[in-house]
């Protein structure tokens, strides 16, 4: 029952701008007082979760009356109720907590590997500048005028030491773009070699110079200087490993969405598993329409369908196996797979007239409603001041005439759940600022898009796991297999070596084209 008046109230707060809010909000409730279907029984128990009533876009009471739900939905669902917001299972409290916990753990570890690395690179910067000072600031008596080819050398290190925090702030400090399963190989790797290199050169100075006091001044600034020098190399191969190694594609991956089986191909080259999952999910919100479950409904209400349709009688009382009565069904089932493919036809041609037919009405609805609006000049702005409108209240004041018809399309192609009214009234109003036709108004609607378009919290997954045979750190290989999994849906991703490919020239001589006219004695030349 609450959640009967919940649709209602979601149905009622739309059916404002479409001008028939009684006669809509008896129907939504004729429609929920209609008794459910047995066909979608389910076996476990599950836990539903609804938006307030302002979200949604124009309820969802119709996509819920398509899908079927057993006898026991008023036990097995939880639902908004008028003092309750929220309601989420036991599993769910325990499935928020382990990843709250797993959040902290890789804060932690983001933050110990960047406080590493800023503490590392410090120390690489401040080492050239303790080389140069300390011997003026311990024996500045003793040491040896500095020249003119010492003084220049100060010049070439302050410069040499900017190109170098320049180029370290380009390819270190960046902002992460996702937190990995496992280190990154090479930058540790790079890591670990300027430390030794800054190590080893801190002990030759320790050694060689201060226990020795060395009074060649231009000699330790030449020490310096080629410190730098050689850090500036270590640069160099970051760019090389971080950089380019990656550029040149190797390997072509075919991404496969569990659920519905799209799949798009990626070229990539030498890159390990985890970074290559990396890559694969930023194309995936970019290239993928957006995940809808409720397309999914369909096939599985239909074969619930045929096999609630199925029974079986035991004539021979009740002592028989059950097994008998399995074989009998899965018969039975095998005789009607003959005429399914009949239903399943002429249920798809049904619904594409409906949604032709829907998108025609919407269609015409959306270029009269734009009909309405004119933009002003500046003169004309001046002769009618009461009249004029910002964007935001003409989207106002044109979305009733095409409320019905944007609804009664969302519902037969079921994307209400991705579009609320907020987000269409600010599309609406990003199109007349911009003097859009109603064609780019529609194309968000006609035509799913990828998942970036939509709202970041209906589409986002913070938490996807990396399920792989081989370990992450490990390159690209030809035959591997790796499945990047999300609460709803996962991606196979199968790597697949780009073949050799090998080109031979053949010269063709300019002159050897040369043709002769062969004449026949029946033509007419």
């Amino acid at each position: 029952m609450s959640a009967a008046m919940d649709t209602e109230s979601t149905y009622s707060g739309y059916s404002h701008y479409s001008g028939h809010s009684k006669k809509a909000h008896r129907q939504g409730r004729d429609r929920h007082k209609s008794p459910r279907s047995k066909d979608g029984s389910r076996s476990e128990k599950s836990v539903t979760i609804q938006t307030p009533p302002a979200e949604p876009l124009l309820g969802n009471d119709a996509s819920r009356a398509e899908e079927g739900q057993d006898d026991n939905w008023g036990e097995t669902t939880t639902a908004i109720t008028g003092t309750s917001e929220h309601s989420i299972s036991q599993e769910d409290i325990a499935r928020i907590s382990k990843d709250l916990e797993d959040s902290v753990g890789l804060d932690c570890k983001r933050y110990l590997g960047l406080t590493v690395a800023a503490v590392l690179g410090l120390l690489v910067f401040l080492t050239p500048i303790a080389f140069i000072l300390l011997p003026q600031i311990l024996w500045r008596d003793d040491l040896e005028p500095c020249g003119t080819v010492c003084e220049g050398l100060f010049i070439s290190v302050a410069f040499k030491l900017l190109i170098l925090l320049i180029g370290t702030w380009a390819l270190f400090f960046r902002q992460p773009k996702a937190d990995l399963p496992r280190v990154f190989v090479f930058r540790a790797l790079l890591l670990v070699l300027i430390f030794l290199f800054v190590f080893s050169y801190w002990l030759f100075y320790g050694v060689r110079i201060l226990d020795s006091k060395d009074t060649n001044y231009q000699g330790i600034v030449q020490y310096a200087v080629s410190l730098v020098d050689a850090l500036l190399f270590i640069h160099y191969l970051a760019i090389v490993l971080l950089e380019l190694r990656q550029l040149q594609p190797m390997f072509t991956l075919k991404v496969v969405r569990s659920t519905d089986g799209e799949s798009r191909y990626y070229s990539l080259g030498h890159l390990s598993i985890q970074r290559a999952a990396l890559v694969v999910l930023e194309n995936y919100y970019r290239d993928f329409t957006v995940y809808n479950p409720a397309l999914l409904t369909a096939s599985k209400s239909r074969a619930a369908k045929h096999m609630a349709g199925l029974k079986v009688y035991n004539v021979d009382g009740p002592g028989n196996n059950a097994s008998g009565q399995s074989r009998a069904m899965i018969a039975a089932a095998a005789r009607r797979r003959d005429s399914s493919h009949n239903e399943l036809y002429y249920e798809e041609a049904d619904h594409e007239r409906r949604v032709k037919k829907r998108r025609a009405r919407l269609v015409v609805a959306v270029e009269e409603a734009f009909t309405h609006i004119k933009r002003l000049q500046a003169e004309e702005q001046q002769k009618a001041p009461g009249e004029m409108m910002d964007p935001r209240e003409a989207a106002q004041a044109i979305f009733p005439s095409m409320a019905r018809a944007l609804q009664k399309y969302l519902r037969t192609t079921r994307q209400q759940q991705y579009h609320s009214m907020e987000s269409i009234l600010q599309h609406l109003s990003f199109c007349i600022t911009n003097n859009m036709t109603p064609k780019a108004f529609l194309e968000r609607y006609l035509n799913p898009g990828p998942t970036l378009q939509y709202d970041r919290d209906r589409w986002f997954s913070k938490q996807w796991t990396l399920v792989s045979e081989e370990a992450v750190t490990s390159g690209l290989q030809d035959g591997i297999v790796f499945v990047l999994k999300c609460l709803d849906f996962s991606l196979v991703v199968n790597v697949k070596k780009i073949p050799f490919i090998k080109l031979s020239e053949e010269f063709i001589d300019p002159k050897s084209h040369k043709f002769v006219l062969r004449l026949q004695s029946e033509t007419s030349v």
